[in-house]
């Protein structure tokens, strides 16, 4: 297909995509309305960097960035929220909470980001401060479990070092003044470990002092910078952005439709299918009118000056030109399937011939599902089976004059069981005969092809055949079959009527100034004139019966 034909089939179908736009566009609303809300409450913290530099994987690798993760794997854990739970009193697990927490670090920034996604905003709010809170007391309380285990073990030195002094320095005292070169040498020797121990003693002691300076500096390893506060509004749903995306969604999901059904749409859609596929000229495009138009007569009749009645006029100019060689004084016409509208374009196509003074004579051999009668709103008690079943009967008497002089009709009468065989008896033939010297033209309306045999029958005794193709109803491979099946028979195809068209396609134009002048009829005169002069002699004609025959 090319680019026209693409924007015909979505223009064809523009409903459903926008249905589906619609529906998907509306349900993604819905959805979003009848969505919890959920808000969001962010906090930004400091590190406090000279403090965790003590410990000992961030003196291991002294970067920021080692520093932040490490605080917010710690910020993170299970004993943190399993405080924070308790101290809020929620019925919230720790893994639940973790859901609704996130803690990253602030691009470019020596700062922390924590935020909680909650259905509450105060409560979120109250969250995301006391995260980071929580975690400052549990990490301080761990670096004073640190101090006190150092001192602990300090003060147990300095106690022995105490002893040990304490122990020396009565060991010199009771030696007192040395007498002899022996005590002068223990003496230096006790002398020289109370140096010693003394020193120690006030190593320690230093380290000891050190440990609690550090341990009265303790602070808070985060300080809060920008308190987390109670959001104005959700961040979830996004109801815009879920509607886009509702309708973007049943965009896609129309036009993919719409290519399913085009793909599996076998319909009849153009005139182009009719000539390339079943090798037929299309005479006629009839547009769609309104039903009820049908219901107040042929449209020809009732709206003379339409463009549908133009296109009658076209089709019976049209169909006479196609057959130059040999006039069409017996045309058939049928279709594949029934409610293709041959009934109606047989109506029109006789009306249109006799308003320009051709004489017209509608027959109905349609004896299963007669509509002719019902169009010109005519009464069907005599009729068709009358003449085929009663030899005797007055052929003339059947043929019912209509509003239009150069028209008459013969209704199909009363429905026969065996209508087949009727239609294939020589008494139909000598009545088609005998119809064909009374009128120009005589149109014989049949069933439709391929349910019943009745219009392949028709067909070998009339002098061609015209198929009636419906747009968007009448199936392809149903109308190649009809017209292979009448092919066979050596039947002469004069054309193709496609039908209910849309009034927009380039073959089905009209310029407004036509829609009020009939300039079809004169057409279609002027050509009947020349028809006549080419045609037979009147004095060669059989004289018409008074009484029933038109005109």
């Amino acid at each position: 297909m090319d680019l026209q034909q693409y924007a015909s089939v979505f223009w064809r179908r523009a409903w459903l995509i926008l249905l589906c736009v619609a529906l998907g566009g509306g349900s993604a609303l819905v959805a979003s309305q009848l969505t919890t809300p959920v808000y969001r409450a962010s906090a930004k913290l400091l590190l406090n960097e000279a403090l965790l530099a003590q410990t000992a994987a961030y003196a291991r690798n002294p970067t920021f960035e080692r520093l932040a993760m490490t605080s917010i794997e710690l910020m993170t854990t299970r004993a943190v929220f399993g405080a924070v739970i308790q101290r809020l009193g929620l019925e919230l697990s720790p893994d639940r909470l973790a859901e609704m927490v996130h803690v990253q670090i602030v691009r470019d920034t020596q700062l922390i980001e924590v935020s909680v996604e909650d259905t509450d905003p105060q409560r979120a709010a109250r969250l995301a401060n006391l995260i980071p809170e929580v975690f400052g007391e549990q990490n301080q309380e761990f670096l004073a479990r640190s101090y006190t285990a150092s001192k602990q073990s300090l003060e147990s030195e300095l106690r022995s070092l105490d002893n040990q002094i304490a122990q020396t320095q009565a060991a010199i005292d009771e030696l007192g003044t040395p007498s002899s070169a022996q005590e002068e040498a223990d003496l230096n020797r006790l002398q020289s470990e109370l140096v010693q121990y003394w020193q120690s003693y006030a190593n320690l002691l230093q380290r000891y002092e050190a440990i609690r300076l550090a341990e009265t500096q303790t602070t808070n390893s985060v300080v809060t910078i920008e308190p987390a506060l109670p959001p104005k509004g959700p961040i979830l749903p996004t109801t815009l952005l879920n509607t886009l995306l509702g309708a973007a969604v049943g965009l896609m999901l129309g036009v993919g439709i719409v290519f399913l059904i085009e793909y599996r749409d076998d319909s009849l859609k153009s005139a182009d299918q009719v000539t390339d596929l079943m090798e037929l000229s299309v005479l006629g495009a009839i547009a769609k009118f309104p039903p009820t138009n049908i219901k107040n007569g042929p449209i020809v009749s009732t709206e003379p000056y339409s463009p549908v009645a133009e296109a009658y006029r076209a089709l019976a100019t049209n169909i006479q030109l196609s057959r130059v060689d040999r006039p069409l004084k017996r045309l058939l016409v049928t279709s594949p399937g029934a409610l293709e509208g041959k009934s109606t374009v047989v109506a029109n196509l006789g009306l249109a011939l006799a308003q320009v003074g051709v004489k017209v004579i509608l027959l109905d051999c349609d004896l299963r599902r007669p509509t002719l009668h019902k169009l010109f709103s005519h009464p069907n008690t005599s009729g068709l089976t009358d003449l085929l079943l009663q030899p005797t009967w007055d052929r003339s008497e059947v043929i019912q004059a209509t509003e239009v002089a150069m028209l008459g009709l013969i209704t199909t009468g009363p429905l026969p069981p065996n209508p087949a065989e009727l239609l294939n008896s020589e008494r139909l033939t000598n009545l088609l005969d005998f119809l064909a010297q009374q009128a120009d033209v005589v149109l014989v309306d049949s069933p439709p092809c391929l349910p019943v045999s009745d219009a392949v029958v028709l067909a070998a005794k009339l002098d061609g055949v015209l198929m009636v193709f419906k747009v968007g109803a009448t199936r392809i491979p149903a109308a190649t079959q009809a017209v292979e099946q009448l092919k066979r028979t050596n039947t002469i195809l004069v054309g193709a009527v496609i039908n209910w068209i849309s009034p927009s396609k380039n073959y089905y134009y009209y310029d407004p100034y036509y829609q009020y002048e009939p300039n079809g009829t004169a057409r279609l005169q002027s050509w009947f004139k020349k028809w006549k002069a080419r045609s037979t002699p009147r004095e060669s004609r059989r004289p018409r019966p008074p009484g029933g025959a038109p005109g």
